[in-house]
């Protein structure tokens, strides 16, 4: 919710002017001035519209604080008289730029309360809130803006945040005798008591409180009240599980302190075809024999942005079940560097032909062109049984042997990169499309 802007006459310049300098307004502009200035100004930076520029988000971010800070009466005033230190900043002077201005100003510390008049220290912001948010490997790699909406406490716009209505005071508690601080006993050891300062529950700290009849007919005397707000997010390119979203001020709101920020933590789902290690990217792609053996040239894979990857293996070249290719720059994009990307690693495992083609082949015919059978292994000097034929899963196996919680797709497919001849799978200029794995993407966390 926003409040008028009360009128100075005569007009007294701002100690500061950095946050009207960020919108493009002058100190003196009204509230419609100022909302209209940053709605212009958020087209004009948002991510969408600038995919190119890293430092958009940040940008929109910096905007989006100081139209909090200037679109509320309380909040201006106290940043025209004192500048950033009168919103509960460090003080002594601006910093550099507006980036580290705001992250000065809402930068997460120790929280202390204020026991009324005890003379204790002040919060320096309000609370931060954090929230957990899933998104797709798709996010990631093809940035994403998400708009919604959420409720949050702002400071009640009938009592200017007093709790009080009209011209009413509060009154001493008597409970803390206007301290805000009351001593309780607590028992250290099973023979010692030791009195220890806690806030008083009557007045809730304050130190004082309103009579019923006093209270603010809106907010009942609470200082605030719910308001639902819209809120966008940027998921930037190239991101990693964990990473956080901030943004700044956008917090519930407290009289007398800063809003503390709210903090969107990216929570990655498992994707069903690609699995992200650092930079790169791994997945598993199927051919048929007729492929491994004579070659081929298709689509292997469909991307996260949707594009088909055509590959084509080199001219007579046999490829094995298990073997990895390497895709160069179709890995993640890096973060801020959307324009720099990881690889790609394809395992590519070789589909066998079932019973039925069998049946429709010239098995002698076939049994002359294929790579003869091995010889029958020396006897003579072991004993021989016969065992029988049983089809089984090696996956269940393979399974079985690894602990409960470990990686499969790591530890069963971790030796396949750096097998191989190196020169395997390179154009004649060595400026390869693609190359047979020469070593394993380094596993770094996301």
């Amino acid at each position: 919710m926003t409040f008028s802007v009360p009128s100075h006459p005569p007009f007294k310049m701002p100690v500061d002017t950095e946050l009207y300098d960020l919108l493009g307004v002058p100190p003196n502009a009204s509230e419609g001035d100022i909302k209209k200035a940053y709605r212009k100004k958020a087209k004009e930076h948002h991510p969408d519209k600038n995919p190119n520029d890293p430092e958009a988000a940040q940008k929109f971010q910096e905007m989006a604080a100081a139209y909090e800070i200037l679109s509320e009466s309380d909040s201006r005033e106290a940043y025209d008289a004192h500048g950033m230190s009168g919103l509960g900043g460090s003080g002594g002077g601006m910093p550099a730029d507006a980036a580290e201005m705001f992250a000065q100003f809402f930068s997460a510390g120790p929280t202390f309360f204020d026991f009324g008049g005890a003379g204790g220290p002040h919060r320096r912001k309000g609370q931060n809130t954090e929230i957990p948010y899933k998104v797709t490997l798709e996010d990631l790699y093809n940035g994403k803006s998400v708009k919604m909406n959420m409720e949050k406490e702002i400071i009640c716009g009938t009592c200017q945040g007093s709790g009080a209505r009209g011209s009413a005071k509060p009154k001493e508690c008597g409970q803390c005798e206007g301290k805000g601080w009351t001593f309780v006993q607590t028992k250290t050891s099973p023979t010692h008591l030791s009195n220890m300062r806690a806030k008083c529950s009557d007045c809730n700290g304050q130190g004082s409180k309103l009579r019923e009849k006093d209270r603010c007919k809106k907010c009942k005397g609470e200082k605030i009240v719910k308001e639902k707000t819209r809120q966008e997010i940027f998921i930037e390119k190239g991101m990693s599980d964990g990473q956080r979203i901030v943004l700044a001020g956008a917090g519930d709101q407290e009289p007398d302190i800063p809003p503390g920020d709210v903090i969107f933590k990216l929570q990655v789902e498992p994707h069903d075809a690609f699995e992200r290690s650092g930079s790169d990217l791994l997945a598993n792609v199927s051919i048929t024999l007729s492929e491994a053996l004579l070659g081929f040239s298709r689509i292997l894979i469909t991307h996260l942005d949707g594009r088909g990857i055509r590959v084509s293996s080199p001219p007579g070249k046999v490829i094995k079940p298990g073997q990895s290719i390497k895709l160069r720059g179709e890995g993640m994009p890096a973060y801020k560097h959307p324009d720099q990307k990881g690889d790609l690693f394809l395992i590519l495992g070789v589909e066998m032909p079932d019973s039925s083609w069998m049946q429709g082949i010239d098995t002698n015919a076939l049994a002359q062109m294929l790579p003869p059978k091995k010889d029958e292994i020396d006897s003579s000097s072991i004993v021989v049984d016969e065992a029988a034929y049983e089809e089984s899963d090696l996956v269940d196996v393979r399974a079985r042997s690894f602990p409960a919680g470990s990686n499969f797709f790591d530890q069963g497919f971790a030796s396949q990169f750096g097998e191989g001849d190196e020169d395997d799978w390179e154009d004649d200029d060595g400026d390869d499309d693609y190359e047979h794995g020469g070593g394993e993407p380094e596993c770094r966390p996301q």
